[in-house]
């Protein structure tokens, strides 16, 4: 069986997980961080905005179930693809949304899905998520790793406003 991988930043990572994790052909769903010069940060170091890393999760998938054309997808909408320094709650840098692609094919989809998202955006501001070649990414603390499973109650609290924008603008 042929495993792939995909990695998405879109806010914190605590809210990416669970929208990914649910879904058939996923093997596993980690969160932590890319995009950054320090090797190994911790979770301390990426929040004071000093690595340029993001936080991010990294898919692990079978591609003859879920495709990466889908997981991009189900990325859009877990995201505010129109704000380019945080998600929701959540601002910064380390919260910039970016589709971290891994080779020409990861590339081409991205890229077209993003133009469709463009051509039909249903947003009144510009698309702005960055896509970019994917670089290390390192593995976040134990206590971040499927934080909805562990903290629900915390994870919904957290997860309020993206819901609300999900449905006030991808769900019309």
């Amino acid at each position: 069986m042929a495993e792939e991988k995909a990695i998405f930043a879109g806010g914190c990572f605590w809210c990416m997980v669970e929208p990914f994790d649910q879904q058939p052909g996923i093997k596993k769903v980690l969160s932590g961080y890319t995009g950054g010069h320090t090797v190994n940060p911790t979770y301390e170091e990426v929040s004071s905005h000093t690595t340029g890393h993001t936080e991010a999760v990294e898919i692990t998938f079978d591609p003859s179930v879920i495709s990466y054309a889908d997981l991009v997808e189900i990325y859009w909408r877990q995201t505010d693809p129109t704000d380019a320094m945080g998600q929701f709650q959540d601002r910064g840098d380390n919260y910039r949304p970016v589709i971290f692609v891994d080779g020409d094919e990861q590339r081409q989809i991205a890229t077209q899905s993003r133009q469709n998202l463009i051509d039909n955006n249903p947003f009144d501001d510009e698309i702005v998520t960055k896509i970019e070649d994917v670089k290390p990414f390192y593995v976040a603390e134990e206590y971040h790793q499927d934080f909805y499973k562990k903290d629900p109650l915390r994870h919904d609290a957290e997860e309020a406003q993206r819901k609300e924008f999900i449905r006030n603008n991808w769900d019309k």
